[in-house]
């Protein structure tokens, strides 16, 4: 497929950005990464996963977004949600914050596609983020790209990728709730 529509990939850490990253490149989208990390706790955790981020996409050679790091504002979105369990509401809630923030760019940049790193993982929901993410794009005139990462081994791709390049990889989903689990 050659593409060259704007895309952007949200991404949640340089290890699951790895096949995205790669395979959306070499089916010719015009891709950018927006790494949202206001879930991320501590600041020091963020500074290693966008480092991670930015050592990826130098090696990819793609160009990467990173809006800024404001955990207040995260901490507003899942107000209440401290004693959800891990993939429980708060994490739906943080996905839906994560992707319409990205949407958002998105739709004030130029960019006609949406999709995410976040299908990977085999502790998360594809069917659910794809849902979050097709109302995101929408809610922002944008197109989504439905994608699940982690089919066709994609997540064991990753691991090996991001060991390959001596990506850092975290333990913990990133947010202060996951960190205590």
């Amino acid at each position: 497929m050659e593409n060259d529509e704007k895309l952007l990939l949200h991404i949640c850490c340089a290890p699951d950005a790895t096949v995205p990253l790669s395979d959306l490149k070499r089916e010719g989208w015009a891709v950018t990464g927006y790494f949202y990390g206001c879930n991320i706790h501590p600041e020091a955790e963020y500074l290693k996963r966008a480092e991670a981020v930015r050592v990826l996409c130098s090696v990819l050679l793609a160009d990467a977004v990173f809006p800024g790091y404001d955990p207040q504002s995260w901490y507003l979105v899942t107000s209440g949600l401290s004693d959800e369990p891990e993939g429980g509401k708060r994490c739906e809630v943080c996905f839906a914050a994560q992707l319409r923030a990205a949407a958002e760019y998105a739709k004030e940049n130029g960019f006609a596609y949406l999709t995410t790193t976040l299908t990977i993982s085999p502790h998360k929901d594809p069917a659910l983020i794809n849902r979050l993410g097709t109302e995101a794009a929408s809610e922002f005139g944008l197109v989504w790209l439905d994608r699940v990462w982690r089919k066709n081994d994609g997540f064991k791709r990753s691991v090996a990728e991001s060991r390959r390049l001596g990506l850092y990889r975290q333990i913990y989903c990133g947010c202060i709730y996951s960190e205590r689990t």
